[in-house]
């Protein structure tokens, strides 16, 4: 028996099926390799874009590249330099669900809903999202900040929930546990000699928010660091280090264990630069000085969904 469709059935299912489109499989389910999406894009930012001016927030903005609404640094993060002057303040109100800064020079206070959280050079903070922030500076205040609205705008998302309070982490604590790390008998044969922020709130994690994590390491004199890769991208801020620093950066290694035909990235003190995700990196010091670096990285959410995939080079 015949069922005949009226003509306002019709029309809903036509109107429900126009944006529906069939892609034969292995021609697709490869987008980068068939260039149909970007890959992250190899950047280096310079600390001049904050060094001096007016109070402001300096997005490090690749969206052009990524093919995405800005600012963004990579698919799901966007990295900042903040400048506030003396006596200025800036509002925070990004649609994100984590914040990190980390407090580059100067001093001040950072307040968010009931939290007034003081600050100084050295020190790493948290914020969540859901509320705006407000900081302010009594000495100049520089910071390297990094959040995820990226993310939630690709997601489409929109009312955050807080997952966790405002964080301090002093720079006298993190770098006394960096220390304890890099005096270990056997830090020399690490990966890499560092500790990682963690958040009481995230321990299957262990990183500073659900969705960031944060790394503060130290490069020793002299010294290398063999390569490793992951899927989190890296927003490698450089707080410390004389010319004579830098890093190797590529796709693949050798029967060896070094990278192939590798992008070299050199170090300068206040510099970011952007790892992308899944390809190797390795850092040299050849100077007599110690190197720090801090990655800021989307491996919480990556380590959560179980697809950091980070491997180390033998």
């Amino acid at each position: 028996m015949l069922t005949r469709t009226s003509p306002t059935a019709f029309a809903e299912t036509a109107t429900a099926s126009q944006d529906a489109q069939y892609f034969e499989y292995t021609s697709s389910a490869n987008p980068i390799g068939a260039k149909l999406i970007s890959r992250v894009p190899f950047r280096n930012f310079p600390p001049s874009l904050y060094s001096d001016g007016a109070t402001r927030v300096v997005p490090l903005d690749l969206s052009a590249e990524l093919g995405c609404p800005g600012p963004a640094t990579g698919p799901g993060l966007s990295a900042n330099f903040l400048r506030i002057n003396t006596g200025d303040e800036l509002t925070l109100n990004p649609n994100a669900t984590s914040q990190v800064c980390y407090v580059i020079g100067g001093s001040g206070n950072v307040t968010q809903g009931t939290s007034n959280v003081p600050f100084a050079q050295g020190d790493f903070f948290t914020l969540p999202g859901g509320d705006a922030a407000v900081l302010s500076a009594d000495a100049t205040a520089t910071l390297y900040y990094v959040n995820d609205a990226p993310l939630l705008t690709y997601l489409g998302t929109t009312g955050v929930r807080p997952r966790f309070a405002p964080t301090l982490y002093p720079a006298a604590q993190a770098q006394a546990e960096l220390r304890k790390v890099a005096n270990e008998a056997n830090a020399g044969r690490r990966n890499r000699i560092s500790v990682l922020m963690g958040n009481a709130n995230f321990p299957q994690t262990r990183t500073v928010t659900h969705v960031l994590w944060a790394m503060f390491g130290i490069v020793p004199p002299n010294s290398v660091q063999k390569p490793h890769r992951h899927q989190s991208i890296a927003l490698d801020f450089i707080a410390g280090g004389q010319p004579g620093v830098y890093t190797l950066v590529g796709s693949e290694l050798d029967e060896n264990g070094d990278i192939l035909n590798p992008t070299r990235v050199d170090w300068e003190t206040g510099m970011t630069f952007v790892t992308p995700p899944g390809y190797w990196h390795a850092h040299f010091n050849e100077t007599n000085e110690n190197a720090y670096v801090i990655p800021i990285q989307d491996a919480g959410l990556q380590t959560w969904l179980r697809t950091l995939d980070i491997r180390f080079a033998r």
